[in-house]
């Protein structure tokens, strides 16, 4: 017996293909910045939820002979741990309560434009033709008018309320969904199930549920993410310039707004809710480019 034959070959291991489930579970476990957006979501949500059992104090009850105190590290009592407000509520808790009005405008205005740019781009990239042009000139002419200045213009001409802020909101912000999801239709349209399906008889409501939507999820689920972030920020501005959540309604835009003039003097007052809603917003982005990693690493830069 020769020396080569006396080795004995290590035992072949035999592993098993991960199924794509099991690889994209892999790498948004890998994935920091998608773990950082999520935690960092779930702690807001959960805050916004519980809110009224993390403090109490009401976050409309004034008190005038505690207005102005600092928080507590910059030398306030532990009774307000964030201060008090120019009107003596407690900094805290509207902060707290402001994180549910900041989430719930970027949840509904994003989900209205969800639906309509949807609709409209799914119809375009499957048909094609004439509604294709149809949804193009549509896009064209949402994107032809500035967002900021329309929202200004019909906020100040309805006045500002929560529900004409969602709506404006949720109203201007479908062109991004649209373009989107009428250019990846009209990828998965040209497929061989698609083709295949169609010559089966398969009824049209069948290939858009089925067929179509399954396959351009991941894009819309991207996009949701990126437009709740806009919609976020546009309601902060929008309640900044006085036009967007009215007082006493705690929201993050309002409470920087309140706090502008006793920027040199208190500067805590804006800053805190400027954290407050950079973190917001910087954690969905990341969750969004998260998730466009995670499904389609082919598209990662």
């Amino acid at each position: 017996m020769t020396e080569a034959n006396a080795i004995k070959a290590p035992p072949a291991v035999n592993r098993k293909p991960r199924s794509p489930r099991q690889a994209m579970l892999r790498r948004a476990l890998r994935h920091k910045g998608l773990l950082f957006g999520m935690a960092t979501m779930l702690v807001i949500a959960l805050i916004a939820i519980f809110a009224p059992f993390l403090t109490d104090y009401s976050p409309y009850k004034q008190d005038l002979l505690a207005r102005m105190k600092p928080p507590v590290f910059l030398g306030g009592t532990s009774k307000h741990l964030l201060g008090t407000d120019a009107l003596g509520r407690d900094f805290l808790t509207r902060l707290l309560y402001g994180a549910r009005i900041s989430l719930m405008i970027g949840l509904i205005a994003a989900t209205i434009s969800a639906i309509i740019g949807t609709v409209l781009g799914v119809t375009a990239g499957f048909f094609g033709g004439k509604v294709d042009l149809v949804v193009t000139f549509l896009i064209n002419v949402r994107l032809a008018m500035p967002v900021v200045l329309v929202a200004l213009a019909v906020v100040s001409l309805f006045g500002g309320s929560l529900v004409v802020v969602v709506s404006v909101l949720g109203l201007l912000l479908w062109d991004r969904f649209a373009v989107v999801l009428r250019s990846a239709t009209m990828q998965v349209r040209k497929l061989e199930y698609v083709a295949a399906a169609e010559i089966l008889g398969a009824s049209l409501p069948r290939m858009l549920v089925k067929d179509i939507l399954p396959n351009v999820m991941n894009h819309l689920i991207v996009i949701f993410t990126l437009e709740m972030a806009h919609a976020i920020i546009l309601e902060a501005a929008l309640s900044f310039l006085g036009l967007g959540v009215q007082p006493p309604t705690p929201s993050w835009g309002l409470m920087i707004s309140e706090g502008k003039e006793m920027l040199l003097f208190e500067p805590w007052m804006i800053t805190i809710p400027g954290i407050a809603l950079f973190l917001l917003v910087l954690s969905i982005n990341m969750l969004g480019d998260g998730i466009r990693d995670v499904t389609a690493p082919e598209g990662r830069n």
